[in-house]
């Protein structure tokens, strides 16, 4: 487990507004964790961006501490200033070892979320580790890893009921919605495709909404959100040039930068006076801050649902002692798992070997003696033969296995 390193900056110890500074542009994102993976020599590594936290997943035998934190992030070139560099290193967290395992499995059972018993942390974790292993960021070890924390998670939603009637900052933001009491024609613009958008999407068509304009960067992916709503698709420039008005916007993208200035929001309105409502769950917000000084807006964003999620982790504390327990237990059926893929890593070569000398003593040393045997007695000798190479490769390594563990 020493292998295992965690830098973590989460809304426990960063505004979720400032957090944003930390998300790395979706266009170079390979491109920029691939050069920094090479820099530090780090043989394994993924990158997380959720609502509430950023945090980078590696498998190195090198310290990480916060000097190292500071370079990486600095090789990533997230463009902080001097000052929030240093805020940002001052509030990371760094795991290592177990307690870095520990962090992985207690995020993905939503332990660490800011919704306690929220499941869309599993996915973004999942689909997370899965695109960097696509692009080549991460091995056997990280796999390994990435096969105990969805089984833990899977495990703790099963037998606790942590997500029974669960609360998820999408279905949370819904509520805050309900309660501005907007009717269900109401003029919805969904500003990105992707799952959370999708998913709050669901709870509007639940409730009888049918009036929407989708606004994606890729308009293929518009076109097919649109679709299951049954609605318009647009690509995100034709923003700039919108005239059918709006009541709600609900936007969550990837973007780095305000997607809603105070130009577009003026061209938006087409003239309509009364107060509007953004729902706005990126991080960074898609929603400058000059929007709100300069129009009347009813705003719904990550940080307003701060309170709600303290209550539903107080409703939820009994499920996190059980929640704890199945993690544990987890822990402990891993670390011996992981002692035997090592020797199974190690040993990868004895097959081979063993393969090489048979065919040696076959063709080579014994080759004379061999050919002047019977068809009967050569085919009992490869039988023989046959039979010791199987045990030649199985016994040492499960040996091996027993003898590492006993030791541990």
């Amino acid at each position: 487990m020493k292998y295992l390193k965690v830098i973590a900056f989460t809304h426990k110890q960063i505004e979720l507004k400032e957090l944003g500074k930390l998300v790395l542009c979706q266009e170079d994102l390979t491109a920029k964790l691939q050069q920094a993976k090479e820099q530090f020599n780090i043989p394994e590594m993924f990158y997380l961006s959720t609502c509430n936290r950023v945090e980078f997943v590696m498998a190195t035998s090198q310290p990480v501490d916060k000097d190292f934190a500071q370079q990486f992030l600095q090789s990533l070139s997230v463009g902080l200033c001097p000052y929030y560099m240093n805020t940002f290193i001052d509030a990371a967290s760094i795991y290592e070892d177990q307690e870095a395992l520990t962090h992985l499995l207690r995020t993905s059972c939503s332990l660490e979320s800011l919704v306690v018993g929220e499941k869309e942390i599993l996915a973004q974790l999942r689909k997370a580790y899965e695109s960097c292993r696509e692009n080549g960021l991460t091995g056997d070890y990280l796999r390994m890893v990435m096969s105990c924390v969805v089984k833990t998670a899977k495990e703790v939603y099963t037998h606790t009921n942590i997500s029974r009637n669960p609360i998820s900052v999408v279905s949370l933001a819904y509520r805050k919605l309900k309660e501005l009491k907007q009717c269900s024609n109401s003029r919805v613009l969904i500003i990105g495709a992707g799952e959370t958008n999708r998913n709050i999407s669901k709870y509007l068509q639940k409730h009888k909404y049918s009036n929407f304009a989708v606004f994606n960067r890729t308009l293929a992916n518009a076109q097919s959100m649109a679709a299951d709503l049954n609605g318009e698709a647009y690509d995100l420039d034709a923003l700039k040039t919108y005239n059918k008005g709006f009541d709600v916007i609900i936007t969550c993208t990837s973007a780095t930068q305000p997607i809603i200035t105070p130009e577009i929001y003026k061209t938006l309105l087409n003239g309509e006076t009364e107060r509007k409502t953004i729902v706005d769950l990126a991080v960074p917000t898609d929603t400058a801050p000059e929007v709100l000084e300069q129009f009347q807006v009813n705003f719904i964003g990550v940080s307003t649902l701060n309170e709600i999620a303290k209550k539903n982790l107080q409703e939820r504390y009994q499920e996190l002692v059980h929640a704890e327990r199945i993690i544990n237990q987890n822990i402990d059926e891993f670390l011996p798992l992981l002692k035997q893929r090592r020797i199974e890593v190690a040993m990868r070569q004895v097959p081979e070997t063993i393969k090489q000398i048979k065919h040696k003593a076959l063709n080579t040393v014994f080759a004379d003696e061999v050919q002047a045997m019977d068809e009967q007695s050569r085919q009992v000798l490869e039988k023989v033969i046959a039979y010791m190479e199987k045990k030649y490769i199985s016994v040492p390594m499960v040996m091996a296995k027993e003898i590492m563990i006993n030791n541990n």
